[in-house]
C-alpha cells in the first residue's frame, strides 16, 4: 500500500512508523519531509510523478486541516485520514470533498514519543483499506478508542483546552518555594507544569484556539477567589460531591475525607 503522508513533522512521523506501508512525506518545509522519510525507511514524495496514492494521512495543524483535505483528496484513490486532533473540520471537508471513498479522523491522544497509547478513531465511512491501516495501528501497540465528532471535539474541552489552561495558570501563578515545603498536591501540579511546559508551545496555542476552555477556567476561578466563609464551603462540597459522589459525613467510603480534611487544616496540615 502506498501512503502518502502530508506534513513531515512528529505527528506524521509516528504514522508512517506505525503502518505496514510504503510511506511517502510532502511537507511545506522540505527539510522536515526528508527528516520523516529517513526516520522511517519512507521517501519524500515526487507529487508531480507520482500520481494518486491509495491512501493520504493529513498530519497537518488543526487550523489547516480543512484546507489540505481539500487539496489532497484528489490524489487519494481508496482513503483520506486525518490526525490533527480536531474532527469536525477534517470530517466536514471529507464528506464535501473525497464521499466517494473511505474516509476517517484519528486523533492519538498522548505525545508521539509517549507512544504507543489510545487513538481515538471516527470511522465515517470504513472500508477494507481504513480496517488495514487501523490494524497496523493497533498491531504497533495501540488501543483504538472509538467515537464520534461531536463526542469527541466536546471531550477535548476539557481534557485539552480547560486542563492545560489550569496547570499554566498555576505554573503562571505559582512562586518558587523553599526546599522541604511541597505537599503531596503541590508535587503533582509541579510534575504536570513541567510536563505541559516541556511541549511545543504553538501546538498549545492552537489547542486554546481551536477549543474553548480557557475561558471557564479563568471563570472557576474567579468564583473560588470571590467567595469566603459558608459560600466557600458550600462550593467546596459542590465540587466534592461532582467528583466523590456521596459526600454525607459518616464513613469513608461516603465522603469522610471532607472532615478528615478539615482536621488537617486546622492542624496545619494538608488533607493530602
Amino acid at each position: 500500500m502506498d501512503v502518502l503522508i502530508v506534513g513531515g513533522g512528529s505527528m506524521g512521523t509516528w504514522f508512517g512508523s506505525a503502518v505496514d506501508a510504503s510511506v511517502a512525506y510532502t511537507d511545506i518545509d522540505p527539510d522536515a519531509a526528508a527528516d520523516a522519510a529517513a526516520a522511517t525507511n519512507g521517501r519524500v514524495a515526487d507529487l508531480e510523478n507520482e500520481g494518486r496514492y491509495d491512501a493520504v494521512c493529513l498530519a497537518v495543524p488543526m487550523a489547516h486541516v480543512g484546507e489540505a483535505v481539500a487539496e489532497y483528496a484528489p490524489i487519494a484513490e481508496r482513503v483520506i485520514i486525518d490526525v490533527s486532533g480536531v474532527m469536525a473540520a477534517p470530517v466536514e471537508a471529507m464528506n464535501a470533498h473525497a464521499s466517494e471513498i473511505e474516509r476517517a479522523s484519528l486523533h492519538p491522544l498522548f505525545a508521539p514519543q509517549r507512544a504507543p497509547g489510545t487513538v481515538a478513531v471516527v470511522r465515517e465511512s470504513s472500508g477494507r483499506t481504513t480496517e488495514r491501516l487501523l490494524e497496523d495501528l493497533t498491531n504497533a501497540g495501540n488501543d483504538l478508542l472509538e467515537t464520534t465528532v461531536a463526542e469527541h471535539d466536546e471531550a477535548m474541552e476539557t481534557i485539552q483546552a480547560r486542563t492545560h489552561a489550569a496547570v499554566l495558570a498555576f505554573a503562571l501563578a505559582a512562586r518558587e518555594v523553599p526546599d522541604g515545603f511541597e505537599t503531596p498536591v503541590y508535587d503533582g501540579l509541579e510534575d504536570l507544569a513541567k510536563t505541559v511546559t516541556g511541549g511545543t508551545p504553538h501546538v498549545y496555542g492552537e489547542i486554546q484556539r481551536t477549543f474553548a476552555g480557557a475561558d471557564a477556567v479563568a471563570d472557576a476561578a474567579a468564583q473560588i477567589a470571590e467567595a469566603d466563609g459558608e459560600e466557600f464551603e458550600r462550593l467546596y462540597e459542590s465540587i466534592a460531591e461532582r467528583w466523590h459522589g456521596d459526600t454525607t459525613p459518616g464513613s469513608v467510603a461516603d465522603g469522610d475525607w471532607i472532615a478528615d480534611a478539615a482536621d488537617a487544616n486546622q492542624e496545619g496540615g494538608d488533607p493530602e
